[in-house]
């Protein structure tokens, strides 16, 4: 019987993720100037849009709602969230979990197993290296 229940998760977590809108174009480039506002108001959740790149690293924005991913980790690369609108917890594994409200962000360091989760619409921007896979685990 658990077996069935885990079974039914995962494909409930795999039909998520594949309607987790993933854009891994850097849709600005450089020298290029942005507006977050309005780049939050263009989407739905589920959507993770790469805005521009910084050296090795990649400036994020997603818009989310409820649970995607489940604990997951990345081996190499740590990770910034900034909430622009909206709220997200963030449990981390061995702690209490950060309650992030609109300009509140926490760092989340390489190899720290932690979730996020939406409390309604959220809109954040992710600050990572360009080789984070944004469902984890790489």
């Amino acid at each position: 019987m658990f077996e069935g229940f885990t079974r039914n998760l995962r494909n409930n977590w795999e039909v998520s993720v594949q309607n987790y809108d993933i854009r891994y174009d850097d849709k600005y480039g450089q020298l290029a100037q942005i507006d977050i506002a309005t780049e939050g108001e263009g989407y739905e959740p589920w959507v993770n849009q790469t805005l521009t790149s910084v050296n090795d690293c990649v400036v994020r924005l997603a818009v989310i709602e409820g649970e995607l991913v489940d604990w997951h980790s990345h081996e190499h690369e740590d990770e910034f969230f900034l909430v622009l609108e909206g709220r997200l917890e963030l449990e981390v594994e061995g702690r209490d979990p950060f309650l992030l409200g609109v300009h509140q962000g926490v760092t989340i360091p390489r190899g720290v197993v932690h979730r996020p989760r939406a409390h309604g619409r959220t809109v954040l921007l992710m600050v990572e290296p360009a080789t984070v896979i944004p469902t984890g685990n790489d």
